[in-house]
């Protein structure tokens, strides 16, 4: 398929819950592959798609240092509106990817401009299920693919879930698998910490900004021509 043909008829008919592919990433154990990136529709309005990765792409700390931070200038969003979208996206899908207006950022942080962003808790609450029943929401419970999983030379490693409490596992092709914890962009008051998807899919706000072990579930708004 012609890239610029990607976004036709079915994605405009695409509604919430849908799973559709845009843009590659790696996601094999040696990072050699260009693999489609599938993405869960969280809304369609007004000739809009918001998309949220079905998978952990990859892991980063949302800031090097554990001092105070926002997510304005954290490091997590300049990898993920620098290095990230420039890898994910050719020339030819970039064109449909809106610059979003990110509010929920945390108290005392301001609004940013985002082309590829995480969500806030607000976003998270509202638009992600703890429980995969819910076919209109993405599930807050997911894995890393292999790409994610790979130790990097900055030192994340993506925590990976392997003890007994049965709704930290989700079940891939017949396979029970351990979730692993995503960060989310918005911040306590305490700003040396961010929030995050944990244990039992439950929002936690206690993350260290330089903890190297949790995950990143990009989002992005598209305009459907």
């Amino acid at each position: 398929m012609e890239k610029d043909n990607l976004l036709n008829t079915p994605l405009k008919s695409a509604k919430p819950g849908a799973i559709i592919t845009f843009g590659t990433y790696p996601q094999a154990a040696d990072g050699s592959d260009r693999t489609p990136i599938q993405w869960r529709v969280l809304q369609h309005t007004n000739g809009e798609l918001f998309l949220f990765s079905e998978y952990i792409l990859d892991t980063k700390r949302y800031y090097a240092e554990n001092v105070d931070i926002t997510w304005r200038d954290s490091d997590v969003r300049k990898w993920l509106n620098n290095e990230f979208y420039h890898a994910a996206f050719d020339d030819s899908e970039k064109k449909y990817i809106k610059t979003t207006h990110c509010t929920d950022n945390g108290e005392d942080s301001a609004d940013t401009e985002d082309k590829v962003f995480l969500l806030s808790v607000p976003e998270a609450q509202e638009l992600t299920a703890k429980l995969a029943e819910d076919p209109f929401r993405a599930r807050r419970g997911t894995i890393g693919t292999e790409f994610a999983k790979l130790k990097k030379n900055d030192g994340c490693n993506l925590y990976v879930y392997d003890k007994t409490v049965g709704d930290n596992y989700i079940i891939e092709n017949g396979e029970q698998l351990g979730c692993s914890w995503w960060w989310l962009r918005t911040q306590p008051s305490r700003s040396s910490r961010a929030y995050f998807v944990g244990t039992r899919s439950s929002i936690r706000s206690y993350g260290n900004v330089n903890l190297a072990c949790y995950g990143v579930r990009p989002a992005v708004k598209i305009k459907l021509p």
